[in-house]
């Protein structure tokens, strides 16, 4: 029996084929960090290769979602977590803020795309030392929305965001230029 073809040929990209080389064995630090970076090369992948009216370009109307909105948005994510609510820092989001909440998609243009990418790779640099500084992974901080969390719980929910997001940016990703993949 011959398996069917597929559709589509997979999209892999530079340093696909590390994304999931982390542990599936071991300490729960270590599984926790690995899968959150692969989520986070992730998101780098499906960006790869594409110039600022790409990153730019929105998905089907009337969402907001763009790649670039998604580089912005999980910035801020990062940074409130990690710096805000863990560190305590007195760090304001880069692009939303409680008068501009959708600041991170709508302010998505073209023009942005260096400076959002290294604002949300200065924000992951803040996360991976501060986690690998971390005595452990029951560290505590305040956030408004959802009361005292701690390390083990922003790292899950982390996974989580990254994991959703990376399936919007799997679909714009296919209407920019076709490619798809893991």
């Amino acid at each position: 029996m011959k398996i069917p073809d597929r559709r589509i040929e997979l999209f892999t990209g530079t340093g696909s084929e590390h994304r999931f080389a982390g542990p599936a064995t071991g300490d729960e630090r270590s599984m926790l960090v690995a899968v959150l970076d692969a989520q986070r090369a992730t998101l780098e992948l499906k960006c790869s290769g594409l110039g600022p009216q790409e990153m730019a370009l929105r998905s089907v109307s009337p969402s907001s979602l763009s790649l670039l909105g998604l580089v912005r948005h999980l910035a801020d994510v990062e940074r409130r977590w990690f710096r805000a609510v863990l560190a305590g820092y007195d760090a304001e989001l880069r692009f939303s803020s409680p008068e501009v909440p959708e600041g991170d998609f709508d302010g998505a243009g073209p023009e942005a795309v260096a400076a959002s990418w290294a604002a949300w790779h200065a924000e992951v640099a803040f996360a991976k030392a501060f986690v690998a500084d971390a005595p452990h992974l029951g560290i505590e901080g305040h956030d408004p929305w959802r009361g005292t969390v701690c390390l083990r719980w922003v790292l899950i929910h982390m996974i989580e965001e990254y994991a959703r997001h990376n399936g919007h940016a799997d679909l714009i990703r296919e209407r920019i230029d076709g490619a798809v993949g893991v």
